[in-house]
């Protein structure tokens, strides 16, 4: 049986790295990147250093100088990035022209029928990960595996500047010992409710190679609705997604399964307010703040429809989304609501590149 052969490339991070390569300075003291001490904002992403004090990306930087007051705060430059993201990307292509970009700073390649280094993706990946630090002077990680699923786990095991492979006979003990909170699109709330249930690793919901039980696939529709196909196929090491190569992402978003479905709009509107930090931390990943073109909110009702309220706006509205949120609420026909979605829409750029021991290896 053959495999494909995926790496997962994600730059340690990023916008950090970046200011700290053109300021040594910078590497040692706690740095990130977004907001201000007197402004409203969010972390875009921070150093190690900041890390150690619990600072994380998506945290409002208010939350962030309460962890670490001496935290050196830092605006950053979004052309500069895009730059370094373009470089990046361009040393991606030298070995093959199946690059998905994700963001400025990560990307899947498939390199399934690349004949450089024996043919390993193990020694493609080494060799990227050498490449990029010496052209650029950054340093990135990278997951191989055989789908890009796994690559992505794989990337985050062993930041920063690490390489993590997890090979085609290697997947089942992977994901039988793998938590549910790492499977992407698992978030805190979703990880809670998973746990309630009595599911806490990919082999609580089944077994690879196993076909799961009918009352086990009913408890989980039940709570999760189609999101619930996913969970089982990535339990077992399962993602048929291919590598898109040059996709163009229109939007971006995030949402959340509520712990419990609700029936009052203020609370609603709080719920939504918790996604904004990490909506606003993935459009400053994805650079395309210039080229925002609308906004919406998405609602999901008890009874499963789902509703979706957009308007043309070129900047992220708290306000304007509330409205939206109360416009969406008056089609719920008294269901409760038990997921909440924020996204955002962009024009088109396709004339702007998107950023972003191993000898005798086979795979």
């Amino acid at each position: 049986m053959s495999h494909r052969k995926i790496i997962h490339l994600d730059m340690d991070c990023f916008f950090a790295a970046v200011e700290m390569r053109d300021n040594p300075a910078l590497r040692h003291i706690p740095l990130a990147i977004g907001g201000s001490r007197s402004e409203r904002g969010v972390i875009a992403t921070c150093n190690y250093p900041a890390r150690a004090f619990g600072v994380r990306s998506a945290m409002p930087t208010h939350e962030a100088l309460k962890r670490c007051p001496h935290l050196t705060l830092m605006r950053g430059s979004m052309d500069k990035y895009k730059a370094v993201s373009q470089q990046i990307q361009s040393i991606f292509r030298r070995y093959t022209e199946h690059v998905e970009p994700l963001s400025l700073d990560e990307a899947y390649l498939d390199v399934t029928d690349c004949k450089q280094f024996k043919a390993s993706a193990t020694l493609i990946a080494a060799d990227i990960r050498r490449t990029v630090l010496a052209e650029t002077g950054l340093t990135v990680s990278a997951g191989v595996a055989p789908n890009k699923f796994l690559a992505k786990i794989a990337s985050d095991e062993q930041k920063p500047d690490g390489l993590f492979v997890i090979p085609p006979e290697a997947i089942n003990d992977f994901v039988l010992q793998l938590a549910l909170r790492k499977i992407p699109g698992v978030g805190v709330k979703t990880a809670d409710k998973l746990a309630k249930l009595g599911f806490h690793f990919c082999r609580d919901i089944c077994q690879p190679g196993e076909e799961i039980s009918t009352e086990r696939l009913a408890l989980l529709s039940r709570h999760f609705g189609s999101f619930a196909a996913t969970l089982i196929k990535r339990s077992q090491g399962i993602d048929e997604r291919p590598v898109r190569q040059d996709r163009e992402r229109k939007s971006i978003g995030v949402e959340q399964t509520l712990p419990n479905d609700i029936a009052d709009l203020e609370q609603a509107e709080q719920e939504m307010l918790q996604l904004l930090p990490t909506l606003e931390q993935r459009l400053a990943q994805s650079g395309k703040a210039a080229l925002l073109q609308k906004i919406g909110v998405k609602l999901k009702f008890s009874d499963f429809r789902q509703t979706t309220v957009e308007t043309q706006c070129h900047r992220l509205d708290p306000r304007l989304l509330a409205q939206l949120l109360a416009q969406a609420w008056q089609r719920r026909q008294e269901h409760s609501v038990r997921l909440i979605g924020i996204q955002l829409g962009f024009k088109s750029a396709c004339h702007e590149q998107l950023a972003l021991p191993l000898e005798g290896t086979t795979f």
